[in-house]
């Protein structure tokens, strides 16, 4: 601990060495100016030390010779001779001083003195401030309840800043008086300060010890301290940690970025009192890992107030990510890579631990899958190698030669010979090893030609796999942003039923997603207000789709009569052995099509009266061909309108009449006596006797309906409500949407017909069956990527010689369907935990369809379907469907 902080003047012990000068100079507190003698206790106070808790104050033992300790100060002891002698040195001293003082020189001294009299009466007032901040600090500290030891360093910060000021003023009083003569020499309020802290008040002989310039410290700006930031008026507490070097004005700019409202806005203070942008948490006296509490409040309260700090959510890996790698050509590309959460805890594959960290490091498995080897449709065989058989036999075989030598009485002439010089001897082993190495290289050449046409190949392969994909890859993308814009596009202008139910599905989603976020965020009459102003918001939501479901209504009721007429008015069609389509009218069409067109004639706008009064005309002449109640009034209609026409009447004024003429002409058209071909395409049958068949009761809306109107599961055990009820019912409560799962059975029908070989479970089964197998046996999820988008996936069959049913089918995407139908045996596919997994599914779904069977071995008999063996169906016999009664 340094002087400072026990409360003794640094320096004290190392000054008592200095010059007899100095000590005689500063001995004796007669020589004081009166002013100095007249100092306020508050300035006694001010400088005198500051005693640290926890600490004695008892001088430290043997630092000076010859002090006595008192209660307050230690005030040296000499004897009286000494006194006696030092005070007649100062007297001569004194005297000599005044004698040599020049007259010029005292005006200008008095005029210093008065200046220093005025510093004085400065430093008091600065005194008498920092007394105050230094009262409100510790008043605030006791008010926060902060630890003993933030309150110590505070006040340690503040008795340094004090003897710093006080240290500095002493120098400059100092370098003021050296130039002055030393009898007209008088103490700075430095000196007088730092005597009144080491004598009593009575005591006005104590030796004044002259002080060094302490050593300023340097605070280090990269330390940490502890911020809590209170936001105003909602009292919440933000804790920080920042470095002491950071501004009020980054760390503005930190909590703009968070509560998302202009820097300029954001006021920050310090005790109640504002501080500047560019001022430091070093400024604000913050020492390292020191705790400081700051204020923060709006500009405009009003109008921006400080919202709640919510810290940041924890970074979330996104599914699908973008990775730039280099190919083989040296080109980067871009390479979509989608990351599959696991649902489960990843097992452990084995690793190491670092000797000297201790961190572990396991080995883990990549999430590729396994690209299956294709299956080779070439015929191969075994063969032995190419290498010869080799047998050595010696052979001699006959060669008769003449020669002719020169001798006496012949002469042969030597001109044309030549000299031979025997070569190297090659034997038949060297021989047949240069062969050897001659065939050698020919084989290598011939190998690295192959090898180079078989690289090609593969390059081109590569190259043409690679662009494939690509291609791929796009096709999906626009697919499925064709998709998307398709729905969005059905959701701002629904049309037909299935519109409507995607429509009520995403209000459902979005409904349950604000009850999740008012239930979690809200509470008491909060969260009641927040469920009826949300119940508002539903109801406004379904009134306009009830609007939109008008607009449908007209236009899809516009749409059903055309295609109504359009059926009546076609000519019967069939294809002949040669494969062309025959087309023949009967009268009946004839009679539909005529009908058909005085209809559009009567609808059509922007006639002139006389185009009008001839398509009127025409209308008149063929309903009198029949006469009823019904013919009459369309008459009487005619003629009205034919009246008002030529009186005059505006057109807008006869819409009502027109709508009327052609609503009772469309049901002259839909009565099969005037138009005999739409009695077979009415819902209603005109043989009272055929309405005896297959009707049921609908205990929803109490009607009787036909077995057509009814949607049947494949394990209903009863009739239950009709199409429309269950529509009903669904668009008010549960709001499910189908369009996923009827487009996946659409596809799974369409599959099965490719087959061939009779299947009918396929046909069986609905929308809320196919919806049970995905979801609950599947998990709505292929079993070999885990890709779950619906539009990607399809049901196939698991063992393809057998028909599809519930317990021999399996979940793939469109591309691992195409490899899976590939497949000439499961076993060369799939590994024995994955089929056993699957058999597991089989299991599953064969306890809840276990009906199935029977009303699949019901159609067979009724269609006499036998050329399939039973052995090759399910396992599991189901039993008869109980028929209900009739009504």
């Amino acid at each position: 601990m340094s002087d400072q902080e026990k409360g003794e003047i640094p320096g004290e012990s190392a000054d008592k060495e200095d010059s007899p000068q100095q000590e005689t100079a500063q001995a004796e507190g007669e020589d004081v100016p009166q002013e100095t003698n007249n100092v306020p206790d508050e300035a006694q106070g001010d400088t005198a030390p500051e005693q640290v808790p926890g600490e004695s104050e008892k001088p430290e033992e043997g630092r000076l010779t010859g002090v006595e300790t008192t209660g307050e100060t230690n005030v040296p002891v000499e004897s009286e001779g000494q006194k006696e002698e030092a005070t007649a040195e100062e007297e001569g001293q004194k005297e000599e001083g005044q004698k040599e003082a020049v007259t010029d020189t005292e005006e200008g001294q008095k005029e210093e003195v008065e200046a220093e009299e005025g510093q004085k009466e400065e430093v008091k007032a600065e005194e008498g401030q920092k007394e105050e901040q230094k009262v409100d600090e510790a008043e605030k500290t006791e008010q926060e309840h902060t630890g003993e030891d933030v309150k110590a360093e505070t006040e340690t910060a503040t008795t340094k800043q004090k003897d710093e000021v006080v240290d500095d003023e002493k120098d400059q009083d100092k370098l003021e008086l050296e130039d002055k003569p030393e009898v007209d020499r008088a103490p700075s309020v430095a000196e007088v300060g730092t005597e009144m802290k080491k004598t009593k008040p009575e005591e006005k002989q104590a030796t004044q010890v002259q002080q060094p310039p302490p050593v300023k410290t340097k605070i280090n700006l990269d330390a940490t301290a502890t911020v809590k930031f209170v936001l105003m008026p909602s009292g919440q507490v933000v804790t920080l940690a920042c470095t002491l070097g950071q501004t009020l004005l980054q760390l503005k700019e930190h909590f703009s970025n968070e509560l998302k409202m202009p820097v300029n806005l954001i006021m920050i203070m310090h005790d109640g009192k504002g501080i500047s942008d560019k001022s430091t948490l070093a400024d604000l006296g913050v020492g390292p890992n020191g705790t400081v509490q700051l204020e923060m409040q709006s500009a405009d309260p009003v109008n921006t107030p400080i919202k709640s700090y919510r810290p940041r959510q924890e970074y979330h890996m996104p599914d699908v990510i973008t990775v730039r790698v280099q190919g083989d050509d040296g080109e980067p590309r871009d390479i979509v890579v989608e990351i599959e959460r696991a649902t489960k805890k990843k097992p452990f594959l084995g690793g190491f631990r670092h000797k000297t960290t201790g961190v572990e490091y396991h080995n883990a498995s990549a999430q590729t899958v396994t690209k299956p080897r294709p299956v080779s449709n070439i015929e191969r065989f075994c063969r032995d190698t190419q290498t010869v058989q080799q047998r050595h036999q010696r052979q001699q075989t006959t060669n008769d030669t003449s020669t002719q030598m020169t001798k006496i009485g012949v002469y042969v002439s030597n001109m044309p010979d030549k000299l031979l010089i025997p070569g190297k001897y090659t034997t038949a082993d060297d021989h047949l090893a240069m062969l050897l190495r001659k065939i050698i290289i020919i084989q290598k050449y011939y190998r690295r030609w192959l090898a180079k046409r078989y690289v090609h190949k593969l390059k081109q392969d590569k190259q043409r796999r690679l662009e494939w994909e690509k291609e791929e890859e796009i096709r999906k993308k626009k697919e499925k942003e064709d998709r998307i814009k398709k729905e969005f596009a059905r959701r701002m202008n629904p049309k037909n039923k299935e519109d409507f139910d995607l429509l009520f599905h995403a209000l459902e989603k979005w409904r349950q997603e604000e009850i999740e976020r008012i239930n979690t965020t809200l509470e008491g009459a909060e969260r009641k207000a927040a469920l009826c102003m949300l119940l508002d918001q539903e109801t406004q939501l379904l009134a306009a789709i009830d609007r939109h479901k008008l607009e449908a209504g007209t236009e899809n009721k516009e749409m059903r009569i055309q295609s109504f007429l359009e059926k009546a008015a076609a000519p019967k069609k069939w294809k002949g052995h040669d494969g062309k389509l025959t087309e023949m009218d009967t009268p009946y069409t004839i009679r539909a099509r005529e009908l058909r067109d005085i209809y559009n004639s009567i609808n059509m706008k922007y006639l002139t009266q006389d185009e009008r009064l001839d398509v009127l005309l025409t209308l008149k002449h063929t309903v009198k061909e029949h006469d009823c109640k019904l013919t009459q009034e369309i008459i009487e209609l005619i003629d009205r309108e034919a009246d008002l026409l030529m009186r005059g009447v505006k057109e807008t004024n006869l819409d009502g009449l027109r709508k009327r003429i052609s609503t009772l002409f469309l049901q002259y058209i839909k009565t099969p006596t005037f138009n005999p071909e739409s009695a077979k395409l009415l819902k209603v049958p005109q043989d009272p006797s055929t309405l005896r068949r297959n009707i049921y009761f609908c205990p929803s809306c109490n009607s009787y309906l036909p077995s057509t109107e009814f949607s049947l599961s494949s394990n209903s055990r009863y009739v239950g409500k009709c199409r429309r009820c269950g529509k009903t019912d669904n668009d008010a409560r549960v709001r499910q949407d189908f369009s996923h799962f009827r487009f996946m059975l659409k596809s799974l029908r369409k599959s099965e017909e490719g087959y061939g070989d009779g299947s009918q479970i396929a046909f069986l089964l609905q929308e809320n069956d196919l919806q049970y197998l995905v979801e609950n046996i599947w998990n709505s999820q292929s079993i070999l990527s885990a890709w779950e988008d619906l539009y990607d996936l399809m049901l196939v069959r698991w063992d393809k010689h057998d028909e599809w049913s519930p317990w021999n089918c399996v979940l793939l995407t469109k591309e691992e369907a195409s490899a899976h139908d590939r497949l000439h045996s499961l076993e060369e596919g799939y590994g024995h935990v994955f089929i056993h997994k699957v058999k597991q599914k089989h299991t599953l779904a064969r306890n809840y369809f276990s009906r199935l069977p029977g009303m699949a071995e019901l159609i067979r008999k009724r269609t006499g379907m036998r050329d399939i063996q039973s052995n090759r169906g399910p396992s599991v016999a189901g039993t008869a469907v109980p028929v209900q009664q009739k009504a």
